[in-house]
């Protein structure tokens, strides 16, 4: 038997710890893992080396979406143990030329698109950080709501973490986005905040919470029509898609005087 070198990290099923690392990388707009919308198209692992093909709905999806999942993707590949080198391609893109020669050059966002790149994708995780934030706020308010009659919307200015169900897909979804802007995590902490930690007057709550909504459903709603086009371009990546209902609890259309559900 050959000798592994001692340098050498020996994983049994590296493609399993590559998807897992995949599972981390997040679509910004979307705000789901790459892996359960079913944009990784294919894993390759030969030895230490590691080769991804990535997919997306549309040849035209937004450049800088598309750099910063590829870019995230390469970069949570190459952060697990054993992986020696990988390669990470955007298939079927109007721009996979650019961000796939991009990556080869680790040339950076800004190396990639030159002076097309008006922003940093700093900036960019930070504003959908900031929106996915205000979702998973909205989710756990209307969940609350809904299965506590005796609150309504103007109630939910006094809600704290403290107030909300433990280990409830919501709440732990909420406290995970809470973490990612920096905003308090201890239960005496409100709710009701913007990512900077700005909260609505008593007057307000109830706008301040149905603009939140309005948040949730164009993020839920992008996400749904984007998985509904990725299984009309690509047929049979339906079964790469997981879906994720019990973190986000539909709200239907009817509610009563006080906003909530019927």
């Amino acid at each position: 038997m050959t000798a592994v070198p001692a340098t050498t990290v020996v994983v049994p099923d590296l493609e399993r710890e590559v998807r897992a690392a995949l599972g981390g990388v997040v679509d910004p707009e979307l705000d789901e893992p790459i892996t359960d919308l079913g944009f990784v198209r294919s894993i390759r692992v030969d030895g230490a080396d590691v080769e991804v093909h990535l997919r997306l709905p549309t040849s035209f999806c937004a450049p800088n979406f598309a750099y910063l999942m590829a870019a995230d993707a390469q970069d949570a590949v190459a952060a697990v143990p054993g992986v020696a080198s990988v390669v990470v391609e955007l298939d079927d893109h109007s721009d996979s030329e650019i961000i796939n020669r991009g990556l080869a050059a680790a040339a950076g966002y800004r190396g990639t698109f030159g002076h097309e790149a008006e922003e940093s994708l700093d900036e960019l995780r930070a504003t959908f950080r900031r929106k996915a934030h205000t979702a998973a706020m909205e989710r756990a308010v209307t969940a609350l709501l809904r299965s506590d009659r005796s609150l309504s919307e103007d109630d939910v200015v006094d809600l704290t973490l403290g107030d909300l169900p433990p280990g409830e897909p919501t709440t732990v979804a909420l406290l995970r986005r809470r973490a990612t802007v920096g905003l308090p995590l201890d239960a005496g902490a409100p709710v009701l905040v913007d990512a900077d930690g700005t909260g609505p007057a008593r007057e307000a709550a109830a706008l301040f919470l149905r603009k939140a909504r309005s948040v949730r459903i164009s993020i839920d709603g992008n996400a749904h029509f984007c998985r509904g086009l990725l299984r009309t371009r690509y047929p049979g990546s339906g079964a790469d898609q997981v879906p994720r209902a019990d973190e986000r609890p539909l709200l239907p259309l009817l509610v009563d005087s006080r906003g909530v559900s019927s």
